[in-house]
């Protein structure tokens, strides 16, 4: 397997590993760059983790960035029940944890609704949130799937017997091998006989709708559309329509659903030139 430079330099910036305590329980995050600079907190989706981002924050230079684990979900405590305003207020305090003032909060899959769910009830706290392929479904997408075949996790005698059976939530057919090997071997956790999954397969809880929220987000807000992923273009002019200050749809060309597994480099050009505009970070109403 050839693992390219660009790659191997972004893996060699090491983050910081940290942990803060939201309403009673341990919220593990990451973070890279100066403290002072311009800030990004980055949410992954439904059954992932953190280390979804480590080839992707690095690369986002001039800004100081934080990752968390959301509760239930990598190595952060698991709770009795998950609600939605929780996880924002977990975003919430690990963006003021990790020194960052005022934050663009980028949110994938599930991960985008809980970004959503930052900007409509903690808008002073943020300067603005991105949405990466969040569609306008009741539930989020990674979220139904795992509800369909809910069951324990399976236990695997060693981790690469584990990183082989790594399947992506909804499944997508192009995965860079190198990354998905470093998500896959972060993904898991040792147990009596072996490794495991580390998310908890009872994560779920009641969920706000996206549909419901987008009518109250006033903080600036952009919406990054995978070609290959959930969000059609008739999905995604419905989703500007609901949103009163509109919302930029920045796409992602031959991106499937997982952009940080298919189309890393993409990504990060994408969320670079945004960071670099007025379309997120500007005052409400410009």
């Amino acid at each position: 397997m050839t693992v390219p430079s660009w790659f191997q330099q972004a893996l060699a910036q090491e983050p910081e590993h940290r942990d803060v305590v939201v309403a009673g329980a341990r919220v593990a995050y990451r973070t890279w760059g100066p403290a002072g600079a311009p800030g990004i907190v980055l949410v992954h989706g439904g059954a992932a983790h953190a280390g979804w981002w480590d080839h992707i924050a690095p690369q986002l230079t001039g800004h100081r960035v934080a990752a968390l684990d959301l509760s239930g979900h990598g190595d952060s405590d698991r709770r009795e029940e998950y609600d939605p305003l929780l996880w924002a207020r977990e975003v919430v305090a690990v963006a003021a944890a990790a020194g960052l003032d005022r934050p663009v909060v980028v949110g994938h899959s599930m991960g985008g609704w809980v970004a959503v769910t930052v900007g409509v009830e903690h808008t002073a706290d943020v300067a603005g949130v991105v949405v990466i392929d969040s569609p306008l479904n009741d539930r989020p997408p990674d979220e139904e799937r795992l509800r369909e075949r809910r069951r324990p996790h399976r236990v695997y005698p060693t981790p690469a017997e584990a990183v082989a059976h790594f399947r992506t939530l909804p499944p997508q057919d192009v995965v860079l091998p190198y990354v998905r090997e470093h998500v896959a071997g972060g993904s898991l956790r040792a147990v009596e006989g072996g490794w495991t999954w580390k998310f908890d397969p009872d994560f779920f809880g009641t969920r706000l709708r996206l549909r419901d929220l987008l009518p109250d987000l006033r903080c600036p807000a952009t919406l990054f559309r995978c070609e290959h992923g959930l969000v059609t273009a008739e999905m995604a002019a419905e989703m500007a329509r609901l949103v009163p200050a509109g919302l930029p749809v920045v796409n992602l060309p031959d991106a499937g659903h997982h952009p940080m597994l298919d189309q890393p480099l993409a990504l990060v050009t994408g969320l670079r030139t945004l960071l670099a505009t007025a379309a997120v970070g500007a005052s409400p109403g410009r």
